[in-house]
């Protein structure tokens, strides 16, 4: 899953980048509320992790634009600001979550993977496909009750595909979730790591769609 992270400050923004990475997201950074609105802009994002005190465009601003503009991306505010009143407005301007500084990055990583389950429509904490079972805690994936071990990027292939169970992905569609800014992208990568998962389990679970994508039937 591709996040944006708005936060200003070097120290702890390389920090969070670096936790949500190890957590296998990917994680693009900006540092200010105009680099996020034309992130924002350009590409399509699973969360926004957003700081409020930022340089050129306050992280409220930029929320009330976002929302104004209809985009409904969830939204995890990470700030410093703990007040009610800080919180209230916050959510009430159309924030998802609101988590404040000092925090955990185990809980931060918790949150954000709650936002994701219910923004995919799932409220249970296991994926669950016939005899697939895919724990994003965990990072654990089942198969018939035996654990089956793919790379960083299989497993979010596998992730991506199966929350939009019975919706078509393109390869661009699932390059965007797997690569972030500078990463290089490899021409035929995405149908390398699609070889390895219908090797791994089982050539029905996903199919390809000419001219279209890839998808996973809905179970």
């Amino acid at each position: 899953m591709r996040l944006l992270l708005v936060e200003d400050d070097a120290l702890l923004g390389d920090g969070i980048r670096a936790g949500l990475q190890q957590s296998g997201f990917v994680a693009d950074w900006v540092k200010d509320g105009q680099a996020a609105k034309l992130a924002l802009q350009a590409e399509e994002y699973a969360l926004v992790v957003l700081d409020l005190g930022l340089p050129r465009l306050s992280g409220m601003e930029l929320l009330k634009w976002l929302r104004d503009s209809g985009n409904d991306t969830p939204v995890l505010i990470l700030t410093a600001r703990d007040t009610v009143a800080d919180r209230v407005s916050g959510l009430d301007t159309g924030a998802d979550d609101y988590l404040t500084k000092p925090f955990d990055l185990d809980e931060l990583t918790a949150r954000i993977r709650a936002l994701l389950r219910r923004s995919g429509g799932r409220s249970a904490p296991l994926i669950v496909h016939g005899l697939l079972e895919v724990d994003p805690a965990a990072r654990r994936v089942m198969l018939a009750g035996s654990q089956v071990e793919l790379s960083p990027r299989e497993y979010a292939i596998l992730l991506v595909l199966l929350e939009s169970a019975g919706r078509p992905l393109s390869r661009e569609q699932l390059e965007q979730s797997l690569y972030g800014w500078g990463d290089e992208v490899e021409s035929n990568a995405v149908e390398v790591h699609i070889h390895h998962l219908r090797r791994k389990l089982g050539a029905g679970l996903i199919r390809t769609i000419r001219g279209v994508g890839y998808l996973v039937d809905k179970p």
